[in-house]
């Protein structure tokens, strides 16, 4: 079978008594872009310290068109951006200039503030072609919710590679199966992308308390239940769960990490243990004081009207 909705499903199979939430992302426009959202949700907020969870794309991008995120403001998060296909190019407050490409990492750690823009490149822009990947934040330690910003780009040749029986799988952040990543966490990580040829099968063991795996492409099978892609598969903790590709190849991201120290206010692009900082982080940003992306004048105002910080539960 092929479960929808965002409900714990009912514990009469193996995978379901593994299984304890299944979310269906929210599909929203942003421009050229539909984006698919599984994190937060309404019974979820994180998982390990994931605390934002986007699918982007796939889209289509014409010649003469391309992607436009005015710069933008960041508190309290890292922000994390692997691309399936095509290009984004990236500058910060730092002074960051620099293309995303697949299978590279791009993590922002924004801290006490950043300010980024995100746009398709000039010769992109001029080619057109298609962009899809994963845009995460990962939520700072509160000892660490005010740090200093700052910028890692890691390659994809710099990500380890596991390669056999079936299996591709780029670690990414973190650490999974017995490989680690060259990326600096401040709290214990996994995120890996993973690449299953067909009936090839990966174990997912119970080294990181909290898992979830998000299926991109193709079928999967876990103890005979099938999932779609699109989905955020959330795992009770403690279970060593086997994920087996159906029907042909499939791919699916696997995050998680060890739980974070308490849950967060959520506001736009902030994110903080303090709803008090939140607001500050409004004031701040309508004030100029984030520092300017050189070479890119445009901003995003602050939404209009403004509510008070969401909690999730």
């Amino acid at each position: 079978m092929t479960w929808r909705g965002e409900d714990p499903i009912p514990g009469d199979a193996r995978s379901c008594e593994a299984i304890d939430l299944v979310i269906i992302p929210r599909a929203r426009d942003i421009g050229d872009f539909e984006v698919r959202r599984a994190l937060p949700s309404a019974k979820r907020q994180m998982v390990g310290p994931f605390i934002f969870f986007d699918q982007m794309g796939p889209a289509e991008i014409l010649p003469g068109k391309g992607m436009d995120v005015r710069p933008h403001p960041h508190i309290g998060l890292s922000t994390v951006t692997y691309l399936f296909e095509g290009e984004i190019h990236h500058k910060d407050s730092l002074g960051t200039d620099l293309p995303i490409r697949p299978g590279a990492l791009n993590w922002m750690t924004a801290g006490r503030g950043i300010a980024h823009s995100e746009r398709s490149g000039p010769e992109f822009r001029a080619t057109g072609g298609r962009v899809s990947g994963i845009q995460s934040w990962v939520a700072l330690p509160r000892a660490q919710e005010e740090r200093d910003p700052s910028f890692v780009h890691h390659a994809a040749e710099d990500l380890p590679m596991l390669d056999g029986e079936g299996k591709r799988v780029r670690v990414i952040a973190g650490d999974f199966m017995g490989a680690r990543s060259p990326a600096a966490v401040l709290h214990p990580t996994l995120y890996a992308d993973v690449m299953l040829d067909a009936a090839a099968a990966l174990p997912l063991d119970a080294e990181h308390e909290e898992r979830a795996i998000y299926t991109v492409d193709g079928i999967v099978d876990i103890a005979g239940d099938r999932f779609e892609p699109g989905q955020l598969l959330v795992f009770k903790p403690g279970d060593r769960i086997t994920i087996r590709a159906a029907d042909g190849p499939a791919r699916f991201m696997a995050l998680g990490g060890a739980p974070m120290d308490g849950p967060r206010h959520i506001w736009w692009n902030f994110v903080h243990s303090s709803r008090d900082r939140i607001e500050a982080a409004k004031a701040d940003w309508t004030s100029g004081r984030f520092g300017q992306v050189p070479g890119d004048d445009e901003f995003i105002p602050l939404p209009e009207p403004t509510p008070p910080p969401v909690r999730y539960p």
